[in-house]
This record gives structure tokens, C-alpha cells and sequence, in this order.
């Protein structure tokens, strides 16, 4: 499907906004070069989260270590980078969980899931913006501790983990 008509309005550093018109109606679309993020599992059984400052919610989110695609980038290479750049963590057995639009309604955000277990910890070496907490849950307390996510692909790639997962 096409709009009968789409123009750019805005570029970001990161974003875009584009206004197209479908009929007689006209929407804003926000540009983005898509997203990963992953459900990293150690060989400690502990899967690992990072909390950070979201100033969209004027607070710290509990979530998986994500990150957006650099040009050119597949999305296993920028999930691989960005675990190592967030956490640190290196190695492991990979598997793609999900793809997803993040909000389809006004975003063309894609979103690619995957599951890295056995992974090694190592040195982090984060973004000068990004100030990151590791948090560690128990795989076994995934289920039990889901109310304390605020975040939806955190929310979707725990789940789609634990359904997936081999018992």
C-alpha cells in the first residue's frame, strides 16, 4: 500500500518526520532506521536488564538492552554491538524471537527480538549519553517479577522467551 501523497517535514539526527495523505485524511509518521533488542541469558542462569533515564517518562525504565541499527548494520550485528556496548556481554547461542512494530500508529520504528544465552561478561563500553544500571533477575523469577516492567519490548521479548524456551 502506498499514500496518495508523502512529503518530509523534519530531519533528526535519529528521526524523521514524514506527513502523508491516504484520501482525505493526513497522518505523521515518524522515521526510524529500526531497533533490536535482546533477552541476554548468562551461563549463571540470570538474564540481564539495564535500567536507564527515559526522558519521555521523566523516570528510569527497567529493560532489555536495545539499541538502534548504524546504516548498513543487519540487525544480529546491532544486537551484538549493543549488548557488548550496554553490558558487556559477548559469546553465547543466538536465535531471532520475534519482529515487531514498536507503535504502529504514527512510528515506522521496526523492532527485531533475540535471545542470547550462554553469554560472557566482559568490559561495557557505553554511549557518553547513556547511563546505564545492570540489573540481574533469576530466569526463574522472570514470570513472577513481569509487573515490574514499564517497557513493551521488554515486556514482549521476556515472554516470547519464556514461551520459547526449552524447559
Amino acid at each position: 500500500m502506498k499514500p496518495d501523497e508523502s512529503r518530509s517535514v523534519w530531519e533528526g539526527r535519529l528521526l524523521g518526520l514524514t506527513v502523508e495523505r491516504w484520501g482525505e485524511n493526513e497522518r505523521e509518521i515518524v522515521e526510524h532506521p529500526g531497533a533490536v533488542a535482546i533477552v541476554a541469558v548468562d551461563e549463571d542462569g540470570f538474564v540481564w536488564l539495564v535500567r536507564q533515564l527515559r526522558e519521555a517518562t521523566r523516570g528510569r525504565l527497567l529493560e532489555l538492552p536495545a539499541g538502534t541499527a548504524e546504516p548498513g548494520e543487519e540487525p544480529l550485528e546491532t544486537a551484538q554491538r549493543e549488548l557488548q556496548e550496554e553490558c558487556g556481554l559477548t559469546g553465547g547461542e543466538w536465535s531471532r524471537l520475534a519482529a515487531f512494530w514498536t507503535t504502529p500508529g504514527f512510528c515506522r520504528e521496526r523492532m527485531v527480538l533475540f535471545a542470547a544465552e550462554g553469554v560472557v561478561a566482559g568490559e561495557a563500553s557505553p554511549a557518553d549519553d547513556e547511563e546505564l544500571e545492570v540489573v540481574r533477575w533469576p530466569v526463574a523469577e522472570i514470570a513472577s517479577r513481569l509487573g515490574e516492567i514499564e517497557d513493551a519490548k521488554t515486556l514482549a521479548g521476556l515472554v516470547l522467551y519464556l514461551r520459547t524456551r526449552p524447559e
